[in-house]
């Protein structure tokens, strides 16, 4: 629904990373005051990488951590680049930087940086900024007419803390920071190393070392082949033993790579027991179990609980049915081609705020926050990934609540054949493909080609 009002409104943004900053453009573009606070020294969250990790619990059972990004030196990108960029914005090649189609993380980083030149956002975002709290202030009604006390402490006035009032907080602090840790006996009382992959850097500290490495996702597996070059022995412990054929090779190739199933137990002699009886006798244990929602600066009166990382109530994974649209998130949803998902988000959360648009009554947002539960129950979904999407219909549905132009055919399929290339060939997918013809669709697309020459610098 439409409406002809537009309205101005003092918005916090919590995040300069990529959502927070598509997020603050858009906003912008509909009129409303926005301060975006950044807790580090520049934009780009979890692409704005943190190679000093030495104060941080290797484990990170700490409420709030020193440090955010989870990224290590060699990470690429897992899509290719023709996919990845804001829908006006495309990530180009350019001169001088990383022009292969899986760049390094650097090469994101940079492009978060020029996006947030070319579109003037760097005055709204205060630097070296933690949130301290965010919450309600006291009033009688809900959602729209709400206003939220920020608190928040600049790095170099650290007894100064600064309390502000905002008609509305869009939540942008991404998702993998947190350490998410399995059960495992004895883990607790284990007396060699552990460490969560979010302060893995380098392979150097575990030469010579037998490692296990627990969980088989895209970085236990990305980090098992950089260990293996410089390790004793690797052992990556997976749920399923049921693996890909690219993970196969790469395990027939490497002499000290070994597949093994769940751990078992932990023994405070060094025993790693693994759930089929055998067992190893292991220098440190690396966990690539992923990562978990937290908003520790986030008061709402229960409004809003993380639940074994199920955030909620959200509808559609944006808006808390009782607070919206004065809080939102985004950047919930994981398994996505996330930029333009996160554009979407920012655009229907500046029209609503600006009064362009309605929200369905908040019961009728509860009946689909909660059909959305059943449906993920009834499919046997555990409830940590209920914001894993994994569909493209999903996508292009979403932005049909604000005219947002479904996902491009070339994107999705360029996205599904890095995909299979991965599964097939895990160690050289990023440098070897054969989707040219889909790539020559994409460079063809007014994605590619909306832009004047003088637009970059190319």
């Amino acid at each position: 629904m439409v409406s002809p009002l537009s309205l101005s409104k003092n918005v916090c943004v919590i995040g300069a990373g990529p959502s927070g900053l598509v997020a603050a453009r858009e906003l912008r573009k509909e009129g409303h005051n926005v301060v975006v606070l950044e807790q580090r020294c520049d934009v780009g969250g979890q692409w704005l990488y943190e190679p000093n990790v030495e104060g941080e619990d290797p484990l990170g059972k700490k409420k709030v951590l020193q440090v955010h990004s989870s990224i290590y030196a060699s990470l690429r990108l897992i899509s290719p680049r023709e996919i990845m960029g804001f829908t006006d914005f495309p990530f180009l090649v350019k001169k001088g930087r990383d022009t292969r189609r899986f760049p390094g993380h650097r090469e994101l980083w940079l492009y978060l940086k020029d996006f947030c030149e070319h579109f003037g956002l760097r005055e709204m975002i205060r630097f070296n900024t933690s949130v301290e709290c965010v919450r309600m202030v006291e009033h009688d009604g809900i959602g729209r007419d709400l206003k939220w006390m920020v608190k928040s402490k600049e790095k170099s006035k650290e007894e100064t803390v600064v309390e502000e009032v905002f008609d509305a907080v869009v939540v942008a602090t991404g998702h993998y920071s947190h350490p998410r840790l399995p059960a495992i006996k004895g883990m607790d009382t284990w007396k060699r190393k552990q460490l969560h992959s979010h302060i893995y850097r380098v392979p150097e500290p575990f030469r010579n070392e037998i490692v296990v490495v627990v969980g088989n996702s895209l970085s236990g597996q990305d980090i098992s082949m950089e260990l293996v070059e410089v390790a004793k022995e690797v052992h990556l412990s997976a749920k399923s033993l049921n693996i890909t054929e690219g993970l196969s090779k790469v395990i027939s190739k490497h002499d000290n790579l070994h597949l093994r199933p769940q751990i078992e137990a932990l023994q405070e002699d060094g025993r790693v027991l693994f759930v089929d009886g055998s067992w190893l006798i292991a220098d440190t244990i690396l966990h690539c179990t992923g990562y978990s929602y937290t908003f520790p600066f986030l008061d709402t009166k229960g409004r809003v609980a993380v639940d074994d990382d199920r955030v909620g109530p959200l509808y559609e994974h944006t808006f808390p049915p009782s607070l919206a649209p004065s809080l939102s998130f985004v950047g919930i949803p994981r398994k996505i081609i996330g930029f333009p998902f996160f554009e979407a988000q920012a655009k229907w959360i500046a029209q609503l705020l600006s009064g362009k648009r309605r929200l369905p009554p908040r019961d009728e947002m509860m009946r689909s926050v909660e059909e959305l539960y059943r449906s993920r129950d009834a499919a046997s979904i555990p409830k940590h990934y209920t914001h894993d999407i994994a569909d493209f219909e999903y996508c292009d549905r979403y932005g049909d609540h604000i005219g947002f132009p479904h996902l491009e055919e070339w994107r999705k399929q360029l996205c599904l054949s890095a995909l299979v290339n991965a599964d097939a060939n895990l160690e050289a997918y990023r440098d070897s493909w054969d989707d040219h013809e889909l790539l020559q669709q994409a460079l063809k697309s007014p994605h590619f080609t909306q832009l004047g020459p003088g637009d970059f610098t190319i």
